[in-house]
């Protein structure tokens, strides 16, 4: 499997509009983070986990162009607002594009985007398949999804392990139960969104905790703002076996 980091910023990207920080200033292109998402290939298959603001700049950076599926981990605009891009690949593929959800962000989604499926048929609107996911394994194109439960503040929200690959973003608690599915990961991908506590993200600490926990052969992380510091700095600072995630960032596990 072939992992590509999207995205790695925050709700507001980085750098943020308006904001004079020295990290909205740097000229480290690890510091330039659109919102977060993540684009796996596997046994020839492409998907890709949250489709942001940023969707239409990321697919065309990586030179995607083949996507089997979307999967979506919940329902916040960061994640989702960049759903009607998938049209080009409605035109480029010749068939619809299917997304997987809970059915409560598809029902959100349905709000958001009223115009795919009000059943006016306007020309050129995207053209979904909606596959409602629970916390149940599920599979797509012969690959399995194993969808785990975190918390992001009171949202229940959804992170997925694919094969030896975890990816969990906006979270802020992970039960014991929920983290035997992660155990045995080789890659684990976390958000740490800053250095001090936050009420619905890992801060850098507990992230790191967290991961020194489960032990993963690699630990990136992700869905950084730019209160938590320079990437070049932070790097520093971590165990051996973490990273901070970077927007175009490639691994296979």
């Amino acid at each position: 499997m072939k992992v590509t980091l999207l995205g790695t910023g925050t709700s507001q990207g980085v750098p943020v509009i308006a904001c004079e920080c020295p990290v909205c200033h740097s000229l480290d292109y690890r510091d330039k983070r659109l919102r977060v998402s993540v684009h796996l290939e596997v046994n020839g298959k492409s998907f890709i986990i949250d489709s942001g603001p940023d969707f239409r700049q990321q697919v065309l950076r990586e030179r995607i162009k083949k996507l089997d599926a979307l999967v979506f981990t919940h329902e916040h605009k960061d994640h989702t607002a960049g759903m009607d891009d998938i049209r080009a690949f409605n035109f480029s593929q010749h068939k619809d594009m299917p997304v997987y959800a809970e059915e409560r962000v598809i029902n959100q989604l349905q709000k958001e985007f009223s115009y795919i499926f009000s059943g006016i048929n306007y020309p050129g609107i995207p053209r979904v398949q909606l596959n409602p996911i629970s916390e149940e394994p599920f599979e797509i194109e012969g690959v399995t999804f194993t969808p785990i439960r975190v918390q992001h503040y009171k949202l229940p929200v959804l992170g997925f392990r694919v094969g030896n690959f975890t990816y969990i973003t906006d979270a802020n608690f992970i039960s014991a139960e929920e983290k035997k599915k992660i155990k045995g990961s080789d890659v684990i991908v976390l958000n740490a969104l800053r250095r001090e506590p936050h009420i619905s993200h890992f801060s850098l600490s507990e992230a790191v905790q967290i991961l020194e926990e489960l032990q993963p052969k690699q630990a990136y992380l992700t869905h950084i703002s730019h209160l938590l510091g320079f990437h070049a700095e932070v790097e520093k600072e971590l165990p051996e076996f973490i990273k901070l995630g970077y927007d175009g960032l490639q691994f296979n596990c």
